[in-house]
């Protein structure tokens, strides 16, 4: 499994304040190959058993970077599982195969050294040749490319620096990443301006339950192109009830802007990573991230 791949960029802080390696879990849509001819397709490159959850649902357990489930995106089709697909029973499983055609299937790691991301390429050179497509967008959805990033602390100024370094790099992500009008009307919709000038004023220093409080206020669902609701659902359980949809609590930070390309030879996962490194790395630097803020206020 050894696709050439760009230079992954490491975190500026590897580890966590308590010391542990910051991990990445790593999310992956594409189209036309099952998740069934996915999962064993994996299984040949990298080991592991092949596990069938339900028709639309595999889980490789086991293989040299861990556990993986290939999945059809929608909930809907998954029976076992809580919910609506629950209710519907037997009849879930005939949803599935009706919009199969229609609907990406998603490759979803457990967390990852950032090291071991290059590996990823590997594995998306596998799919596409044995014959997985896509092209960062279908006609009705995108397909897309998240990552799942262990925060380096989870206190209000940490947590600060980083939003506000996304949100004054979020314009030119957006121009870099969304370059057709079918992109930009899937992509989750950019943070409300009113929110970004409150968060990049110099004179908001909340603490973390406030933070949480204005972003959840400002951004109950999870259609941010930095999605901070599993973490504050983790630090906070109670504020489940003032959000939008279903979003489970997870100590990650969501980066869920990028698209997947798994059709396009050559296409790495790298760009799209070290886009994320810069924010991190803007959060990082005191001076100019106050400086980014003011010509962003501006």
């Amino acid at each position: 499994m050894s696709a050439p791949s760009l230079l992954f960029q490491p975190l500026p802080a590897p580890l966590t304040r308590d010391g542990q390696a910051r991990l990445v879990g790593v999310e992956i849509e594409f189209t036309r190959l099952s998740e069934r001819g996915a999962a064993q397709c994996l299984s040949a490159l990298i080991g592991g058993t092949v596990e069938e959850e339900d028709p639309h649902a595999f889980r490789l357990t086991g293989s040299r970077l861990g556990d993986i489930g290939i999945e059809l995106d929608m909930r809907h089709v998954h029976p076992g599982r809580e919910g609506p697909a629950r209710r519907l029973g037997p009849l879930s499983l005939w949803l599935g195969a009706v919009v199969s055609p229609l609907v990406p299937r998603e490759l979803i790691t457990g967390p990852l050294p950032v090291e071991r991301l290059s590996e990823l390429d590997g594995v998306v050179q596998a799919l596409r040749t044995a014959g997985a497509r896509g092209e960062g967008v279908i006609l009705t959805d995108s397909l897309g490319l998240h990552f799942n990033v262990m925060p380096e602390a989870t206190d209000a100024g940490t947590l600060l620096r980083l939003l506000q370094a996304y949100l004054v790099s979020e314009p030119a992500l957006r121009q870099a990443t969304l370059t057709s009008g079918l992109m930009r009307f899937h992509a989750p919709p950019p943070y409300a301006a009113d929110y970004v000038r409150r968060v990049l004023s110099a004179d908001y220093r909340p603490d973390l339950a406030t933070l949480c409080a204005d972003y959840v206020a400002a951004n109950p669902t999870r259609k941010r192109s930095l999605d901070l609701l599993p973490l504050f659902l983790e630090l906070f359980p109670d504020i489940g009830h003032r959000i939008s949809g279903k979003v489970k609590p997870r100590a990650v930070l969501h980066y869920r802007l990028p698209l997947a390309y798994v059709g396009r030879p050559g296409w790495s996962l790298a760009a799209d990573w070290n886009h994320w490194v810069a924010v991190e790395a803007l959060a990082d630097d005191p001076g100019r991230l106050t400086e980014a803020c003011r010509q962003a206020l501006r």
